[in-house]
Parts: C-alpha cells; sequence; structure tokens
C-alpha cells in the first residue's frame, strides 16, 4: 500500500476564505465592518501563536480582530471583567475567549458570560447545547474543521463508518463526536480511562486524535486504510507538532489530515466564516 494521501488543510482554508472575503466585502460595503474580539491570557504559546494567525488571517479578508491581552496570573474576575467590555461594545459582533483557559480560572463561568450572540467557537451552554440538539448555529471551529476535512473526495462516506474519536473536551472531542454523529457515523469517544485504547483505535475506520499529547498515535493504532485526522496542537521545540505520529502512521493509513498544514488552516478559516455569519445577523436589514 502507497503511503496516506495528505488532506491538504491549506487548500481547504483557501476555498472557504474566498467566499469569506466576498461577503465581507458586502457588509463593509453596507458600512458594518465585521470585528471580533479575542480575550487571550498569555499563558500558552501555542494559543498566543494560533490567535496571532486569527488576526493575520481576519486582517487578510477585510476583518478586524481585535485582542484584549490579560496576563497569565489574572483572575477569574479580571477575565470577565475584560469579557464585560466586549460584550457591551456595539462595534464588537464576534467574541472569541480563547481556550484552554489556565486552570486556576473558572472556565464555566467565564464562557457563560459570553453573549451567545457573539459566541463564534460555540463556547457558551447554550450554543453547546444547540449542537446536542443538532439544531447549532455556532459549532466550535475546530469542530467543524474536522468536518470539513472529512467531508473531501478523497474520503469515504462517514455513513455507517466507525469513528473513534481519542479526547473529550468541550472544545473538540465532544463536538466533533456529535458531528460525525449527525453524518450518520457510529462514534466512539475515548479517553485517560478508557480501557485496551490500542484495540479500540485499531476498530476505527475514521480516526480523529484530540489527547493533545506529542505523537501519541503510532501505527500499531491505526487500521489499514483508515482515515486520520490529527487535531493536535503541542509546542515542542519550538515548532508545532501533532499527536499523531505522522511516519508511522502515513504507511498504514489510507488518508491523513497532518500537523503542520492540516486542520489548523480550516480552523482559522471556518472561525471567519463564523465572524461573518454573526456580522450578518447583527447587520441592519436594508429595506426591501
Amino acid at each position: 500500500m502507497a503511503d496516506a494521501v495528505i488532506l491538504d488543510g491549506r487548500a481547504i482554508a483557501g476555498v472557504i476564505r474566498s467566499d469569506v472575503s466576498v461577503r465581507v466585502a458586502a457588509l463593509r460595503a453596507r458600512g458594518t465592518p465585521p470585528t471580533c474580539a479575542i480575550v487571550l491570557l498569555e499563558n500558552d504559546e501555542a494559543g498566543r501563536l494560533y490567535a496571532n494567525s486569527i488576526v493575520k488571517a481576519g486582517d487578510a479578508v477585510g476583518i478586524d480582530v481585535e485582542m484584549r491581552r490579560l496576563p497569565a496570573a489574572s483572575t477569574t474576575d479580571d477575565v470577565l471583567l475584560a469579557l464585560a467590555a466586549v460584550v457591551d461594545d456595539a462595534r464588537v459582533q464576534a467574541i472569541i475567549v480563547q481556550r484552554p483557559l489556565p486552570s486556576h480560572l473558572d472556565a464555566e463561568r467565564i464562557c457563560e458570560e459570553i453573549d451567545p450572540r457573539k459566541d463564534v467557537d460555540g463556547a457558551h451552554p447554550y450554543n453547546q447545547g444547540l449542537l446536542m440538539a443538532g439544531e447549532s448555529f455556532l459549532v466550535p471551529a475546530t469542530a467543524a474543521a474536522v468536518m470539513e476535512i472529512l467531508k473531501q473526495p478523497q474520503v469515504p462516506s462517514l455513513d455507517g463508518a466507525r469513528a473513534v474519536v481519542i479526547g473529550r473536551s468541550s472544545v473538540v472531542g465532544r463536538p466533533v463526536a456529535l458531528l460525525l454523529t449527525a453524518a450518520n457515523a457510529t462514534v466512539t469517544i475515548c479517553h485517560s480511562h478508557t480501557k485496551h485504547l490500542d484495540a479500540v483505535c485499531h476498530e476505527a475506520e475514521v480516526l480523529v486524535a484530540a489527547v493533545g499529547r506529542p505523537r501519541f498515535v503510532t501505527a500499531a493504532m491505526v487500521a489499514r486504510g483508515a482515515v486520520v485526522i490529527d487535531v493536535g496542537t503541542n509546542f515542542v521545540d519550538g515548532r508545532f507538532v501533532g499527536d499523531v505520529d505522522a511516519e508511522s502512521v502515513s504507511k498504514v493509513a489510507s488518508a491523513l489530515s497532518p500537523v503542520p498544514g492540516g486542520v489548523g488552516p480550516v480552523t482559522t478559516a471556518v472561525l471567519l466564516r463564523n465572524i461573518v455569519e454573526v456580522s450578518e445577523r447583527a447587520a441592519p436589514r436594508t429595506p426591501a
């Protein structure tokens, strides 16, 4: 068997960004430029680099992205104060609280204070509930990016496919599992307490790795011909490393979305699309 087909996230992102650019131009022509605020705690290098990539990508398509930086030692009240300022700002149609948040903060309380209408990364419990009900307008961007990649023609239909998601976070694992279920896949969620993890993963036709451990998934865990999506964003020795050992896994998988160049660019593009969608909803209606 030849090496896995590489699922090129940059190409997918380019298609999404082209559509976003057209829609942004229309909003600006109406005098309602899309504006997003990112609340960022400077405790995590990977998070900082990712937030900077959103600013750069937004600028390229005409979206104004404002960074609200907070020291790593900020308290929950500090974050809530910064968040309240952007929630109340009529210029700002979209809000991102960069996650994961430091463990000393009350993440649930913080996410509850995001205006659900501005919540472009699907962090608010209301939007998470809509996702659970299959009625979501704002899907967490990384989870949506995984599904965009799985729509590519090199990937077999998800209908009836056995899918395994390693990771159960509210940011990636759970929303991905819900979206896969909605696509009629049969889904197993694995986590740190899963017994016989290698054997469970080896049953997967689609394997999504979102565990946050560098090169955790090896070829021994992957069935021959499986599709593997690496969601890892581990910052190791000055560069991003995925959760999948791409060198070994590419020898057995039929298709692989690697790190870098896979889910990351698509996630950024999906966030831009979400920003445009909330901006379109917030824009004054043009009289008929």
